[in-house]
Order: structure tokens, then sequence, then C-alpha cells
């Protein structure tokens, strides 16, 4: 009878761990101790659960379990447990730079490593309330000389890729780098990277059906960008909803690295909160085409510009050869609807700024429903500086920043280069007097203005600077 019930035991246990089929990193070898590199034995868990079919490598124990790079694989999940954290070591020797890609941005090798890398993988995910660290601090990973700042994720060419609920926090520089994959879910995550310079969140680069909901987000660089380094690899269809955005430069990003288009991109139901550059960040470079995107449902709060969109000509991708300027093409049909914005304790560098240059316009813009609060304080001086500088190639020598104009003569809305740009009951509001006009136009054709306010009075054509 004993070993009947020991049979059957058996019989159940072996069934149970078929169906799982969890593959516990510490059956593997692998310590929790924060000390012992445990790449081998991850490693080991993770080939072994890809050769079986594919199921769940579990990292659990409440522990800190340290690992160099490793490679993920078609139908794992890597699951990291409530109070459990993985973690990459500070030694140069365990990031290999082969077999692991590059960063697409010229001029920054210092990123092509990577604490976890997938390439032509498809069902794949990270999952679990655990934390993923980069322990990417700068004291172990400084700007200088040939050191390797890793980034904690980079996949290439994967699809059907999921992040759920999972800690990801402290790389050496971006948090993640998705690039030309498919299908990607991202839904309930925090990404803190305020540990090193260049600490992105989320980059997608020629991906497509991408969908990011529930999110936190507290970066050192841009919290999530949608971006092309290769001309036949569009980045479409992305919805991005209910997260929050904090970060040292720009909230979300579009473009900069925009060799191929981007297109059919829905933003909705966010807060910026506390951004030292951009809300949205939206920049055609490169010779792709950019169109058909809405922003809706926005509150920002301490985001000097909650919209800055330029359209220049300059090169970003590692892969264009220097001085081979890609041809502009298109950068149109945007609408921006229901935004909140409440900048009273920044400076008078506040507004929303469009701008294409000379023979290269942004077409086809709405901008609706707006309550913008500035601190105000504008000087006559302030409000006299009209020729601003243009985002030409002379002008800009890296990329096309606001620090490259400084200023600008208004202290609402800032519009250049435009054909067709609407605007629709917004309301702008300083704390401080303020001698410069609240909008004002340079070469902007086709517009329309109704129901504009500054400090309560409807503006009317002749409250509108409009430069030719």
């Amino acid at each position: 009878m004993n070993k009947l019930k020991l049979t059957l035991l058996l019989a159940v246990f072996t069934i149970v761990s078929v169906v799982a089929k969890e593959y516990n990193v510490a059956a593997y070898g692998a310590i929790d101790d924060g000390k012992t590199v445990n790449t081998i034995a991850v490693q080991k868990a993770i080939d072994d659960c890809n050769k079986n079919g594919g199921g769940t490598v579990m990292v659990d124990g409440g522990g800190i379990y340290v690992i160099g790079t490793i490679f993920m694989k078609s139908n794992v999940t890597l699951y990291v447990d409530n109070g459990t954290v993985l973690q990459g070591s500070v030694n140069q020797d365990d990031y290999p730079l082969e077999g692991v890609h590059k960063n697409m941005y010229k001029g920054e090798p210092s990123k092509n490593a990577c604490l976890i890398y997938a390439e032509n993988a498809t069902s794949i995910a990270f999952e679990g309330h655990g934390t993923i660290d980069g322990n990417g601090h700068y004291e172990n990973f400084p700007r200088k000389g040939k050191i390797k700042r890793p980034m904690l994720l980079r996949l290439k060419d994967c699809s059907n890729i999921s992040l759920r609920d999972i800690h990801l926090i402290n790389p050496a520089a971006w948090t993640s780098a998705f690039l030309y994959c498919n299908n990607i879910t991202v839904d309930g995550i925090t990404i803190i990277s305020r540990a090193n310079f260049n600490g992105d969140g989320l980059d997608f680069d020629g991906c497509q059906n991408v969908r990011v909901s529930n999110s936190n987000f507290d970066n050192s660089d841009d919290c999530i960008c949608l971006q092309t380094s290769l001309p036949e690899k569009p980045c479409r269809n992305v919805t991005i909803t209910n997260c929050n955005f904090t970060t040292k430069w720009g909230g979300i990003r579009i473009g900069l690295l925009s060799r191929g288009d981007i297109e059919y991109v829905t933003v909705s139901n966010c807060t910026f909160r506390d951004i030292q550059d951009s809300g949205l960040k939206i920049q055609q470079n490169e010779g792709g085409n950019m169109s058909h995107m809405t922003f809706s449902n926005l509150v920002m709060e301490n985001v000097p510009r909650p919209i800055f969109m330029t359209f220049c000509q300059q090169i970003a991708s590692v892969e264009t050869p220097e001085g081979e300027y890609e041809p502009l093409k298109r950068m149109h049909n945007m609408k921006f609807d229901n935004i909140i914005v409440d900048n009273s304790k920044g400076d008078k560098h506040s507004a929303f700024f469009l701008t294409g240059i000379p023979g290269h316009e942004i077409e086809d813009i709405s901008i609706s429903n707006v309550d913008f609060i500035v601190s105000g304080g504008g000087t006559t001086e302030d409000a006299e500086k009209l020729d601003v500088k243009e985002y030409t190639l002379d002008n800009v020598k890296r990329w096309p920043e606001f620090y490259v104009v400084k200023g600008l003569p208004a202290y609402g809305i800032y519009a250049r280069h435009l054909n067709g740009l609407n605007l629709e009951n917004i309301s702008i509001k300083t704390n401080k007097e303020d001698k410069r006009l609240p909008v004002v136009f340079n070469n902007v054709k086709n517009s329309s203005t109704r129901n504009i306010r500054a400090n309560g009075k409807v503006l009317t054509k002749e409250d509108i600077l409009i430069q030719k």
C-alpha cells in the first residue's frame, strides 16, 4: 500500500511538473547572496526551458541573484518573484559585445552591451512583482574611456513579447531597446532609471503593434521613444495609455532616429510631472514620413514645453554614412486635445513650440481644449527677439534641442513654418506680467483660431503676431 501511494504521488508530481514546466534557477545552482555571478546557471535554466517546449524560468527566494549577459529564448517566461532581485554584475567582463547587436544611435558605442538579449525569438515574457536591477550606478559604469554601459534589455526581430508587473531599475544606459519587433504588450510595470545618464525607459525602434498601459516611469532621459533606425522598418500601430511620466528630459519622444515611417499612434489618459525638457517631443530628421497621431486627455505639471515639434535635417542613425543627409519627406496630421498644463512654478521659457524649417513645413496640426498656466515674467527685450534661430544644419551641431533657440518671443504658443494649423478653445494664463504676446506665428499658412484666451481676454487677430 505504501509503495502504491508513493507511486501515485510520484506520478502526480511528474504530471504537475510537466504541465507547469517550471525551471527554478536555484535548482541549477544559482545562489541569491548578491555576490555570486550566476550567469551560467540562469542561462542553463533558460536553455532547458526552451529546449523542452517552453515554460517559466523562476527566480525567487527573496535574495539577489547576480548575473552577466543572458540570452532569452522562444516560449520562455522569466518570472522574478516578489521581493527577489535579478541584478547585473559590475564586472565589465560579464558583458560580451558579440551576439548582442548594437546601439543604433551614432557616436554612442558605449551602449552596445546589454544585460538581457534576445534575437529572432517568439513568445517571450518578463513577469512577476520582483525587480530586474541593472546595478548601473555611475560609480560602477562611469562615462569615460571604453567603459561599457550596458542596457537592461535588448530584443531584436522578436514577436509576441510581454512585460507585466515587473520592476526595471538602475540601468547603466537605456532600460530597453526593442528593435524591429512585433506584437508587444507592456502592462503594469515600473521603470526607475536615475542611476546614470541616458536612462531611457522603453525605446521601440521599427516596432509594430505596441501596447503600453498602466505603467510608471521615473527616468534620467526620455520615458518612451518611438523611432526608426532603418528605412524599411516602420514604427506603427502604437497605443500608450494610463501611464505616469517623470523624467529629467522628455516624457514621450517620437522620432529623432527617424529613417523609416512613424505613424498610427495614440496617446491618452496620461500624466506628466517634473519634466525638465518636454512632455511630447516629436522630431522628424532623417527621411521617414511621420503622420496620423492623436494625443488626448493629458495632464502636465512642471513641464516647460508640453508640445515640442521640430522638422529638420540631421543624422541620428549609426547606419547612415557620415555627411549623407536623407531627403526629408513629410510631418503631418496630428491632433492634440484635452490638455491641462500647470507651469506656474517654472521659469519664463514655457510654451507650445512647433517649428519646421524653410522649405519643409509641418502640416495639418490641431490643438484644442487646452488650459495652460505659465509663470510669465517675459520682458520687453524678450518680446522683441523675433529672429528666433532656425533649426538648420548651420545652427544645430547634434540634436535639435530647445537650447538652440534659448528663448521665444511668445509665452503661450510659438509656431513657425507650418501649413495648416488649427487652434481652438485654448486658455493661457500668466502668474506674473509678461511683455511678450501669447501667440506668435511665423510663416504659418492656412491657420484658424477660435476662442483663444489670454488671461481671460478673447484674442482677436490683432492680438496674434503674424510674421511672414
